[in-house]
């Protein structure tokens, strides 16, 4: 496991994130109660939660980073 951490995340912030060969792209919409992330797809604009993409775990790709902004 390597990059940022969750506790880092910030509201408006772009952040990739890699795990199990998957690449996500997505903005930082608002952070919940219980600790989870509204997110919003940067391709797609698609809009679901972080957890949904962490529920069968980190795999040994798992990476987190920052984007730039464009």
């Amino acid at each position: 496991m390597a990059g940022l951490s969750f506790d880092v995340l910030r509201v408006g912030k772009r952040y990739r994130l890699i795990n199990y060969g998957d690449r996500y792209d997505f903005i930082i919409e608002s952070i919940m109660a219980n600790g989870d992330f509204k997110v919003k797809d940067i391709h797609t604009l698609e809009r679901y939660f972080l957890k949904d993409v962490l529920k069968f775990g980190k795999g040994r790709d798992f990476h987190l980073d920052e984007l730039s902004t464009p």
